[in-house]
């Protein structure tokens, strides 16, 4: 789907979810021109893809649901002392008016009222279609079904009380008619969903109906985002902890089946998804983006790599530069670099940390980068910066490096410079690298949990669930985990979370699920507060922790967007955001 012309969708609307009758008559005009389309499978895979196109946006996963809504962890924040315009989303800052809470909202509910109306007319035309078009159709309901299923995900665990809109006719209702859904309920839908695309989507590797499957949804992908959902819904704020029992065996379905897996290298996840290249080993649902330039406004793009990358300068002609806005928390990195492993011999637990600061976990250096790119070539962050010249291999800490200095390490696995070999992007701002919404070894981790939280306590299957991502990441099995109690694991599978999927936006809505959103960023912002203190900076120059502005209690969920709340009468605002 790199180069596939995306449709554009044929319904004409204001912002949803509420109606526009000013633009009846174009409404009308436009429903005329429904009904003689999509007459063939070949004409309804157009719309489909322009539901999947819907998602490139800025507001969705160009940019709001990949970096800003992601950054304010104990992992990654954003640069800068002040909370002024990108700043004040991932700092926490921002009030329940704030732009960006009120357009990605916004665009959710446009995506999931073109899927609704998608699978509304081919509805009405499937039984008109030949039995291959028809077998198609039915692949493209689960697709669209699937995404359906995804948007409302997003939805109910970020904003939580949502209004549940299983019909286009319920965008054109009056605002003041709508009611917000039990998050329940929502979790009910998006059950139903996706159940329906398992039973009838195929594996990405036996797919022999659709003739492009580069990134459209599979049963893989289908089952691997229900276990994400069970396990969500598990989570804070529901706590329905039968929940852990069905994403254990949802996720052991994919497992057995033998259809995804781990890549060998790491490192080829990145460099597929910088280059565009598609692989469904272990890419479950991948957004891409595509454009020769990233230059064109009607092309979708995105800012991956561009705000969430390396620090680079511009070369005129040659290359756009990267702000790299998220910067890396240093003390996320400082507690990789030399965590505690336990061994167990003869009955008696040995704790020892690696010896000598060698690097032995591969992920780490793939995952930060404590260098940038200048005109004169690649160079590590030290005061004499202009004599280097190249990337030194050993990235483990330079003493003579200050606070400041090493908390301008950035994410390093969407390195434009250093992956891209399909043509520099020359847009100082937007990028056509794709983004991982769920890789297989998430899926690995996410039932390894289950069945720790189900059975209170770790099971073989578990331990081969972790120890598979374990081996790839130290490349032996040296670092295998084993006979760890209920809270051990506990606490691994959430490491293991923050190590292998850091900054691909998986850590906050993980944070906030396990019920420590608060207290994480709350100790993480008063740790580096006191890793800062120097003779050069003050106390309490934490930079841009999310942990400075938390609200317990008002930040797990985003507001209701304001507007939303003015024009719908029967809203009831998350808490603490009144």
């Amino acid at each position: 789907m790199k180069k596939i012309i995306y449709y554009i969708a044929l319904s004409v609307m204001c912002v949803l979810p509420f109606s526009c009758s000013d633009m009846l008559e174009e409404e009308n005009r436009t429903e005329m021109e429904k009904k003689n389309y999509m007459n063939t499978a070949a004409e309804a895979e157009k719309v489909l893809l322009g539901i999947y196109s819907t998602l490139s946006t800025d507001n969705l996963y160009g940019l709001n649901l990949s970096i800003l809504f992601n950054t304010g962890t104990d992992m990654e924040q954003v640069e800068g002392t002040t909370i002024e315009g990108p700043r004040i989303v991932p700092t926490n800052a921002f009030p329940a008016t704030q732009q960006e809470v009120q357009a990605t909202w916004a665009s959710l509910y446009t995506a999931i009222h073109n899927a609704n109306e998608f699978l509304e007319r081919i509805s009405l035309k499937l039984d008109t279609y030949t039995e291959t078009d028809r077998k198609l159709g039915i692949i493209y309901m689960a697709e669209a079904r699937t995404l359906r299923g995804l948007l409302y995900f997003e939805l109910v665990r970020r904003y939580g009380n949502v209004v549940l809109m299983n019909s286009s006719l319920d965008s054109y209702k009056d605002p003041s008619t709508f009611v917000q859904a039990d998050p329940k309920t929502v979790y009910e839908f998006i059950e139903k969903d996706l159940k329906y695309a398992i039973d009838n989507l195929p594996y990405a590797i036996d797919d022999t109906y659709r003739t492009n499957t580069s990134y459209r949804i599979s049963k893989g992908a289908a089952l691997g985002l229900l276990a994400k959902v069970y396990a969500t819904w598990a989570g804070w704020p529901l706590k329905d902890e039968s929940k852990w029992e069905l994403a254990a065996k949802t996720a052991e379905i994919l497992i057995i089946s033998g259809k995804h897996g781990l890549l060998q290298n790491y490192e080829q996840l990145w460099k597929n998804t910088c280059n565009g290249e598609w692989d469904p080993k272990e890419s479950l649902i991948e957004f891409s983006f595509y454009s020769p330039t990233a230059s064109a406004a009607s092309d979708p793009v995105g800012r991956i790599g561009k705000w969430n990358g390396v620090k680079t300068t511009q070369i005129p002609g040659v290359r756009g530069r990267c702000s790299a806005m998220v910067k890396v928390i240093y003390t996320f990195l400082k507690d990789w670099r030399e965590p505690e492993v336990e061994s167990y011999q003869d009955g008696k637990t040995t704790r020892y940390r690696y010896k000598n600061g060698v690097l032995t976990d591969y992920r780490r250096d793939l995952s930060i980068a404590n260098y940038q790119y200048t005109n004169e070539g690649s160079v590590l962050y030290v005061k004499d910066s202009a004599t280097e010249d190249k990337i030194i291999v050993d990235k483990d800490l330079n003493p003579n490096l200050s606070q400041k200095e090493k908390q301008s390490y950035t994410p390093a696995k969407w390195d434009i410079e250093k992956y891209m070999t399909n043509g520099k992007v020359i847009n100082d701002d937007k990028s056509n690298v794709n983004w991982y919404f769920l890789r297989y070894a998430d899926v690995l981790l996410l039932y390894a949990e289950a069945l720790n939280e189900w059975k209170q306590g770790p099971t073989k299957e578990a331990y081969d669930a972790i120890n598979k991502v374990r081996e790839r990441a130290y490349g032996n099995n040296k670092y295998n985990l084993k006979n760890l109690s209920y809270e051990d694991f506990r606490k691994a599978i959430q490491d293991e979370r923050a190590y292998e999927l850091a900054f691909e936006g998986h850590r906050r809505m993980d944070l906030v699920r396990w019920d420590i959103y608060y207290k994480t960023v709350k100790e993480t912002s008063n740790a580096i507060t006191e890793w800062f203190f120097d003779d050069n900076m003050a106390k309490n120059k934490a930079y841009n922790t999310a942990g400075r502005y938390t609200v317990f209690g008002k930040h797990e969920l985003y507001p209701i967007p304001q507007r939303d709340m003015d024009l719908c009468e029967q809203f009831v605002q998350n808490p603490k955001w009144n």
